[in-house]
């Protein structure tokens, strides 16, 4: 697949990201926490089930990316990233756990490039991913204020961005207290999928953030040479969930994952699939009571809105 950002075409996939793949088919500290991983017990939590569709009324396009504000009161997402499509982000209403009434396109937001997978925190700071000035800034993170359904003073978010031509973020979801922003590294060397695709953690610092030193040890189960990538946290930060995309495999596998930690300085175990989602899904996202894990699914021709429940 390939987006525009300013005058040139980048191949890439930005979100979500099994699309070309998938469519056919301190040493002494960091000792410690290693310790703390092999002997504190995960986050143990009821299984999900009981995959079924959320209805959007009102709405009848893709429906990728979503989003679950913090306080449950609305559902953000993006339409189809597929060129030709204008990529936008879109708000809805929620009506109970497995529906949502459509409000329309998130005012303030938008502009004429791809902007999409949208997350917020407890304080109304929105983050999305948006290819509008990627050609002269390197970055692809941004930020504004979110007060009921607008959004104001969006600017680039600082501290992400490694400023090198071909590496491009994408997929970052902020966590429910504002502290730390988790997103994708993407490297790109022309091909129709990145080279690699690494989860990754920075930590709130001013009005931007600061990447963690020690984060690769938190997500050394999680990374792997497949491409990792659409991350979701749970309040308190002891849950990742995220997509895995092996294109290596024949077919392309694709599934979303569950991490557990017993605390935020203790590297994340070993992840499982959620057996219960098959298919086609990506992106997953966070009820605010984390009973309902929502995600995104090809169905035939179309993306739309699932769940499953714990």
């Amino acid at each position: 697949m390939r987006y525009r950002v300013g005058e040139r075409t980048i191949d890439c996939i930005v979100l979500p990201l099994a699309i070309m793949v998938g469519l056919a088919h301190g040493q002494e500290e960091g000792t410690i926490a290693r310790r703390r991983s092999q002997t504190q017990p995960t986050v143990n939590r009821p299984a999900f089930h009981d995959p079924r569709p959320v209805a959007v009324e009102g709405y009848d396009d893709h429906l990728m990316e979503p989003f679950v504000t913090r306080d449950g009161k609305f559902l953000l997402f993006n339409n189809s990233n597929d060129p030709p499509e204008k990529t936008d982000l879109h708000l809805a209403k929620r009506v109970n756990d497995r529906s949502f009434r459509y409000v329309g396109k998130l005012s303030g937001a938008n502009s004429p490039a791809l902007d999409a997978v949208p997350s917020v925190d407890r304080d109304g700071r929105l983050y999305f991913v948006s290819t509008r000035s990627y050609d002269t800034t390197l970055s692809t993170i941004f930020q504004g204020r979110f007060a009921e359904g607008k959004v104001a003073s969006v600017e680039i978010t600082p501290g992400i961005s490694r400023r090198r031509r071909g590496d491009i973020n994408f997929d970052a979801e902020i966590s429910a207290d504002g502290a730390y922003l988790y997103f994708v590294d993407g490297v790109f060397t022309g091909g129709p999928v990145p080279r690699s695709a690494d989860l990754a953690i920075a930590k709130r610092k001013g009005a931007g953030f600061e990447r963690i030193p020690r984060a690769a040890e938190l997500l050394a189960r999680v990374n792997t040479t497949a491409l990792e990538y659409a991350p979701a946290t749970s309040a308190n930060g002891l849950e990742l969930f995220f997509t895995r995309l092996e294109p290596d495999k024949s077919p392309p596998r694709i599934r979303i994952f569950r991490a557990a930690r017993s605390g935020m300085d203790v590297p994340f175990g070993e992840p499982e699939p959620i057996e219960a989602i098959r298919g086609f899904v990506e992106a997953p996202t966070l009820s605010p009571d984390e009973r309902t894990l929502y995600y995104h699914k090809r169905q035939g021709d179309r993306f739309i809105l699932e769940c499953v429940s714990r």
